[in-house]
């Protein structure tokens, strides 16, 4: 699935959090969301980690954006909450990593290879600047 739900909230939260004033904890991007808290809070942490948000720790602590919104591509937001780049079907990426060692003969695999292509360059060209202006 290239959208999963975890990549989903990492946007809405995204969203959010670009409008807020000051760091907001994951209690209440959760509710504010209706979106589960302990998932919430994995998927903040794993943004927060790779760099796209800052954690704050204590009374006043929450997250907030860690650059600018037109600094942050969505493919590096699902990169940081999937653990892998999202993917449009289920193939090997390159012709040698093939597990059937079938991908030379297949017919199909080209097509997938360039739609994957031109996927990963929309998403690493789309940043929360682009949906903060819809």
């Amino acid at each position: 699935m290239l959208i999963t739900k975890a990549s989903e909230y990492a946007i809405l939260s995204l969203i959010v959090l670009s409008k807020a004033n000051a760091p907001m904890d994951s209690e209440t991007l959760s509710q504010e969301l209706s979106i589960s808290k302990s998932f919430l809070a994995k998927i903040l942490q794993a943004l927060a980690k790779n760099g796209v948000l800052h954690s704050y720790k204590g009374v006043n602590g929450g997250f907030s954006l860690a650059k600018a919104p037109k600094d942050i591509d969505m493919l590096q937001v699902m990169l940081s909450v999937e653990g892998k780049a999202p993917a449009v079907f289920e193939c090997a990426p390159s012709i040698n990593s093939c597990p059937s060692k079938k991908a030379n003969i297949c017919s199909i695999w080209p097509f997938l290879n360039k739609l994957q292509g031109k996927i990963d360059s929309f998403l690493s060209n789309l940043t929360l600047a682009d949906i903060l202006e819809d």
